[in-house]
């Protein structure tokens, strides 16, 4: 038996050190750390085609996204004495808009990460401060909503950098100015989801956020409508026109906007003025730093209390009217909601296959990040739909006819990718453990997957569809050239549908409730991929299929031969990972 001093000198070796049990911020950050490491080294051992396939994908965006940034920057800084204003104001508006984005992006998961947590729901009652669960929630957040951003930017600045020969040092700073204006909408988006969570559910609160936000749009839609430029004037006083023409957006150069001193800092950088860029990282510095520390030592208390308040109530939507009279009734009887209503209009639907749908309405419409983010995105859409108009007056030459339509098409179809990735996949993973239930009900998991895919096909149908109508009027084109792009978008739809479902089912993640994470995962980023590629490659195809040409007419093997390929692909990419994903649930063991 060994000696006594040699027994506590183990145990003290295996003990964990006081300062890791006195600061368990950082015991939070390692573990999280350490379980995402082996998420990427599980990455490879699934299928390493499959990592190959999406690491040559985003180097290839990011390749793509650098030579278009240096192209346009470059072409744009040709313009004679309209150069250096057109990209000033470009880099301006680009991060007032990122800005924007950035700050719904971190609304949105913050509020998830910080209420509809499994994570957070743990760590709650255990012995440890609020404070130290909202900040490592607070970095979390962060993280899961700059990183799309920073990826998007790292281009542009890069080719930025180029164009206007900077020096080397520009590149380093300019990452300080990025990590420094991140904290700012992060810090901001989590204050928001700190007090929607908390007065969410008070009438006062709902009515001031509706107000609020139909001034937003309807600020947004007079103040970015054109004003009328006659021939005369294009023609004649071309540095007038083209003033009136930037004059709204103007917003994006108001001096008290963190997306201003960002972008005044890079450029004062890039342009050797080193003392203003230095007072604009001083003021970025100074706002992270104060803000930054309010939270840190400012929000637990604040975050607990929304946290009890949303884990107290019900619906913020109202309480089941006609609750004492259901108690008073049988057992297994339940007042028939509307969802049972809109759904028993649909005479084709089995019983069975209705229960399914009224379940994930259910489940759809009682996850508020869910809808609030449909809101965001529908919203985005009605901005396009709006601006369409502006193209309408110049579309009388043949060329830009044909590249404005097909362009149409491709951002309707990013559009469907989005839905399709974001909302649709996650559905069979959605199931969670309580995936046995489904599976041994007499609807069978094969069956599930089937009506999944045609819920959301027809949702999706009526989105796209609708989307593409309109989107073709409002750019005035003809019904004919309406009705081919329209059909392209019906199978479009229906392929990537499947291609959701079938890889849904393929990579499921059951142990995740929450869509985004479900989504950021390895299936979701390799539908995101395939989607993209899908899309690119349909609209090469549809446009070289189209009957309309520069010199006339096509011939139809020419236009055939197209739409078969269009065809084969798009059965390709979706029958074949939905079979794939029905014969994966047929051996799917609970």
């Amino acid at each position: 038996m060994p000696p006594r001093s040699e027994v506590r000198r183990a145990a003290a070796a295996n003990w964990p050190s006081p300062a890791t049990v006195a600061n368990p911020l950082w015991l939070l950050l390692r573990v999280n750390a350490l379980q995402s490491w082996r998420r990427v080294l599980a990455l490879r051992q699934q299928s390493k085609l499959l990592t190959a396939l999406i690491g040559v994908f985003l180097v290839g965006y990011a390749a793509l996204a650098f030579l278009l940034f240096y192209r346009g920057l470059r072409f744009a800084g040709q313009f004679p004495g309209l150069g250096a204003v057109l990209i000033e104001r470009m880099i301006y508006l680009l991060f007032a808009c990122l800005f924007a984005l950035l700050l719904l992006s971190n609304l949105v998961i913050s509020y998830t990460n910080l209420f509809r947590n499994r994570e957070t729901a743990f760590l709650l009652p255990l012995p440890l401060p609020p404070q130290t669960i909202f900040r490592w929630k607070f970095i979390e957040s962060t993280l899961l909503a700059s990183w799309a951003f920073l990826f998007l930017i790292a281009p542009l600045l890069a080719a930025y950098g180029l164009t206007q020969n900077a020096a080397w040092h520009f590149y380093p700073i300019t990452l300080l100015f990025i990590a420094l204006f991140i904290v700012l909408p992060a810090t901001a988006g989590a204050w928001l989801a700190v007090t929607v969570a908390r007065f969410l559910d008070r009438r006062a609160f709902q009515l001031a956020a509706l107000a609020v936000a139909a001034g937003m749009i309807v600020v947004s839609i007079i103040w970015l409508r054109p004003e009328p430029v006659t021939d005369e004037q294009l023609q004649t006083r071309v540095l007038v026109v083209l003033d009136r023409l930037l004059l709204r957006t103007r917003f994006a150069q108001f001096p008290l906007l963190p997306s201003y001193w960002l972008s005044a800092g890079v450029q004062h950088w890039a342009e050797g003025a080193l003392a203003a860029a230095g007072f604009f990282a001083l003021v970025l510095l100074s706002y992270a730093l104060f803000f930054g520390s309010l939270m840190f030592t400012r929000m637990g208390t604040r975050f607990y209390n929304a946290a009890s308040a949303v884990q107290s109530r019900g619906s913020v939507l109202g309480r089941w009217r006609g609750m004492r009279a259901w108690r008073r009734r049988a057992v297994f009887s339940y007042p028939r909601g509307w969802f049972e209503t809109v759904f028993g209009w649909l005479p084709a639907v089995s019983a069975d296959a209705r229960a399914l749908l009224v379940k994930d309405a259910r489940v759809f419409w009682r996850d508020t990040t869910q809808w609030g983010q449909t809101l965001v995105l529908f919203g985005l859409l009605a901005v396009y739909i709006l601006n369409l108009r502006h193209f309408s007056e110049q579309l009388t030459n043949p060329f830009w006819i044909n590249l404005i339509s097909y362009l149409n098409l491709g951002a309707c179809s990013l559009n469907l990718a989005t839905l399709t990735t974001r909302f649709v996949y996650p559905q069979f993973s959605l199931e969670g453990k309580r995936l046995w239930i489904v599976g041994l009900a007499p609807l069978g998991l094969p069956r599930v997957l089937r009506v999944k895919f045609a819920f959301g096909s027809a949702l999706s149908l009526l989105v796209t569809a609708g989307l593409m109508v309109v989107s073709c009027r409002m750019l005035v084109l003809a019904w004919a050239r309406t009705f081919y792009l329209l059909g392209a978008v019906v199978v479009m739809t229906l392929a990537l549908n499947a291609l959701a479902i079938g890889l849904g089912a393929l990579y499921p993640n059951l142990k995740e409730d929450n869509p985004s994470k479900i989504v950021s995962g390895f299936g979701g980023t390799f539908c995101l991929v395939l989607s993209f590629l899908y899309i690119v490659a349909s609209v090469v195809l549809v446009a070289v299929g189209s009957p309309w040409g520069r010199a006339g007419d096509k011939p139809w093997p020419w236009v055939a031969g197209a739409w078969l390929a269009f065809l084969g692909l798009s059965w390709l990419v979706g029958w074949v990972p939905l079979r794939l994903g029905v014969r994966r649930v047929v051996e799917f063991e609970y």
